[in-house]
C-alpha cells in the first residue's frame, strides 16, 4: 500500500513537472521576437570575470557583467575555434570555421559579400547594428547602421568609421574621448533611436578594451595600485616537454615593452616612457589628458625606480603591474555594461531582450608567465559567456555543456525565428539555455585550429581536440610535436604525457576523434600548410629586436638574469 501510494506521488510530480516544461514551452512561442544586445570585448579573460570565482577576479569584481550570469545563464565550458581576434569575430558572424569563412589570420580580408548571421536577421525584419571593434579589414554588411573602429583603434581620441548621412560616402572622423566610454554612449544613443520601433534590433556592441596596451580609463588609472594581486603558480614554468611552447614571445618578464605596456618611464623624475615601439597611443592624448596621465603616473613609476628590482623580484613587479593596467582598463567596460543594462530596464525592454556578454577569446593573466593568447591551453581557449533572457532563461543557470563561438550565429537565429542555414557548423544553443536539450551530452569534444604563423608572440601553428577531460595538440609548423594532457589530473597542462604508454589508448581514440571531426568540419590539406622557413627566419629577426628591451630578463630555469 505506501509502494503504491508513493509511485502515485511519483507518477503526480512527474505530470506536474512535465506540465510545467509544455507550459513553459507554450509561453514562449507568445513571446514576440526578442531584441538582442550582443557585447563584445576584447582579450577579456575568464579569470578577470567575478561570475567564474578566479582568486584575481574577487580583487577586481564585475558587478554589472555579473548581474548577467545572476540574472541568466553563465557558460563553463564555451571555447573559441581559433584563439585571435578578427578570426573570432569572422566565426561568430558566419558560424563556420576559419577555414571555411577564409578569415584564418588577422592580416586576411573577410569577404563581407558571404552569409552572415546580420544578414539573414535583417532580411527577417530586425534593424541591425554594429558599434566599436570590427578588425575584419573591410566595411561591414548586413547592418542598418555601424560606426567602427578603424584598424585596432586606439584608447583615446580614436577614429572611427561611418557612413556620412549626406555624401553617402564611409568618413574617418576622430572623436575626442575614451573608447570605451564612446563605444557605450554611442549604443545607447541607437538604442534610444530604436526602442520604440515596431522592428526588433540587434545591435554588436563591441570594445576594444582590454586589448593591448591596456590603457585604462583616467578616472581608472591609478584604481588598483594598492592591490596585490595573486600571480599564478605557473608563473615562473620552465615549458619541459612542450617545445611549441618554448620559443613564444609572449612572456611578460621578457617580452613586454616597459613603456607601451607597464607606462614604465626611463629614469626617476622622467616623463618619457621606457622602451616602447610604438608611441601613437599617447601621442594622441590632449595636453589635459596628457598631464592628467602624467600626475596618475608619476609616482608609482618613481616608486618603482627606488626600489631597484632584479632578477625574481623585478620578474614579479611586471606581472603585478600587468595585472594592476590589465584590470583597470575593464573597470569602464564593466560600467559600460552596467549603463546598457540600466537603459534596457527603463526604457521596458529588458523583458524581451538577450543580452549577450562575451570576448573573442580568453586570455593569459601570468599562466605559463605568459599574456596575450593565440594556444589551445586552457586559459586563451576558453571563452566566457554569460546570457540573459527574463522568463525564458533561469536565473543562475550553470551551463557544464562544451559550446564554441561557433554556435552563437545559430542561436542568434533560432530566437529570432529564422531558419538556420543547412552550411552553418555550430548548434543553437537554446536548448541549453531554456533546459530542454535531451540527450547525453550537447557535444563530445571540440575541434581547435590556429594558422597565424610567423606573427607577434611566434606561437606556432597548432590544432587539436579537447574532450571533457583529455585534450591533444599538434604543432606543426617548423617543428612537428604533437602534446596530450589529462585535464582531471593536470588542470594547468604541466606534463605533456604524450610519450607515456598509459595514455596511448586515449592518444589512440583522440587521433581518431581529430579525424572524425576534421572530416565533419571539411578540414583539407592545404589548411595545414606551413610557412617558407625563409619567412620564418625574417620573422624571428624582426620580433627579436622588438622584445622587451630591458637588457637583461629573468630566466626561470636558471634563476638568473640572462642578456637579451
Amino acid at each position: 500500500m505506501k509502494y503504491l501510494a508513493l509511485m502515485l506521488v511519483m507518477l503526480f510530480a512527474f505530470h506536474s513537472c512535465k506540465d510545467n516544461v509544455e507550459e513553459k514551452k507554450e509561453d514562449i512561442k507568445l513571446k514576440p521576437r526578442p531584441n538582442i544586445v550582443y557585447i563584445m570585448a576584447d582579450d577579456h579573460a575568464e579569470q578577470a570575470i567575478s561570475a567564474y570565482g578566479h582568486p584575481i577576479s574577487q580583487l577586481a569584481p564585475t558587478p554589472n557583467i555579473d548581474r548577467i550570469a545572476t540574472e541568466g545563464a553563465l557558460f563553463k565550458n564555451n571555447f573559441c575555434t581559433n584563439s585571435i581576434c578578427g578570426p573570432s569575430r569572422a566565426v561568430v558572424l558566419t558560424g563556420k570555421f576559419s577555414h571555411v569563412n577564409g578569415f584564418r589570420m588577422n592580416g586576411d580580408q573577410f569577404d563581407g559579400s558571404q552569409q552572415t548571421f546580420p544578414k539573414l536577421l535583417q532580411e527577417a525584419g530586425y534593424n541591425t547594428a554594429v558599434i566599436g571593434k570590427w578588425h575584419l579589414h573591410g566595411l561591414p554588411q548586413g547592418f542598418d547602421y555601424w560606426k567602427i573602429l578603424t584598424d585596432q583603434g586606439n584608447y583615446y581620441n580614436p577614429d572611427f568609421i561611418s557612413v556620412n548621412k549626406e555624401t553617402k560616402v564611409a568618413d574617418t572622423i576622430r572623436i575626442e574621448g575614451y573608447a570605451t566610454d564612446i563605444i557605450t554612449q554611442d549604443g545607447l544613443t541607437y538604442l534610444n533611436s530604436v526602442k520604440d520601433s515596431d522592428k526588433p534590433f540587434m545591435l554588436m556592441l563591441q570594445h576594444k578594451a582590454p586589448h593591448r596596451n591596456w590603457m585604462p580609463a583616467l578616472r581608472h588609472a591609478n584604481k588598483y595600485d594598492s592591490i596585490q594581486f595573486p600571480l599564478p603558480d605557473t608563473y615562473f614554468t620552465t615549458h619541459q616537454g612542450s617545445l611549441g611552447s618554448q620559443k613564444q614571445q609572449q612572456t611578460i618578464y621578457k617580452d613586454m615593452y616597459e613603456g607601451h605596456d607597464l607606462k614604465l618611464t626611463k629614469k626617476k623624475g622622467s616623463l618619457e616612457l621606457a622602451w616602447n615601439p610604438w608611441k601613437t597611443d599617447f601621442d594622441r592624448m590632449t595636453p589635459e589628458q596628457k598631464t592628467a596621465w602624467d600626475k596618475a603616473y608619476q609616482a608609482k613609476n618613481d616608486a618603482f625606480h627606488d626600489a631597484n628590482l632584479l632578477g625574481k623580484e623585478l620578474a614579479k613587479y611586471k606581472g603585478q603591474r600587468y595585472l594592476q593596467e590589465y584590470l583597470a582598463t575593464i573597470a569602464s567596460v564593466d560600467e559600460g555594461v552596467g549603463d546598457v543594462l540600466d537603459f534596457l530596464e527603463k526604457n521596458g525592454l529588458a523583458e524581451n531582450t538577450i543580452v549577450i556578454y562575451t570576448t573573442d577569446q580568453g586570455f593569459y593573466l601570468g599562466e605559463k608567465g605568459w599574456f596575450d593568447k593565440r594556444y589551445m591551453y586552457e586559459e586563451s581557449l576558453a571563452m566566457p559567456l554569460v546570457v540573459k533572457y527574463p522568463d525564458v532563461i533561469e536565473t543562475g543557470t550553470v551551463i557544464d555543456a562544451m559550446t564554441q563561438n561557433l554556435d552563437f550565429a545559430e542561436t542568434f537565429l533560432d530566437y529570432a525565428q529564422v531558419e538556420i542555414p543547412e552550411d552553418m557548423q555550430g548548434k543553437s544553443l537554446r536548448p541549453l539555455l531554456e533546459d530542454t536539450f535531451e540527450g547525453d551530452e550537447f557535444r563530445d569534444a571540440v575541434y581547435y585550429h590556429y594558422y597565424d604563423y610567423p606573427a607577434f608572440h611566434m606561437v606556432k601553428k597548432h590544432y587539436g581536440v579537447r574532450t571533457e577531460r583529455y585534450k591533444l595538440m599538434h604543432f606543426y609548423d617548423d617543428i612537428d610535436m604533437w602534446e596530450l594532457y589529462d585535464l582531471e589530473e593536470d588542470p594547468k597542462e604541466i606534463k605533456n604525457q604524450i610519450d607515456n604508454p598509459e595514455y596511448d589508448d586515449i592518444e589512440a581514440n583522440l587521433r581518431s576523434k581529430l579525424a572524425e571531426l576534421q572530416k565533419k568540419y571539411e578540414v583539407t590539406p592545404i589548411d595545414f600548410e606551413r610557412a617558407p622557413e625563409e619567412k620564418v627566419k625574417r620573422a624571428y629577426k624582426q620580433f627579436e629586436r622588438l622584445r622587451g628591451k630591458t637588457g637583461t630578463s629573468y630566466d626561470p630555469i636558471t634563476d638568473k638574469d640572462t642578456k637579451l
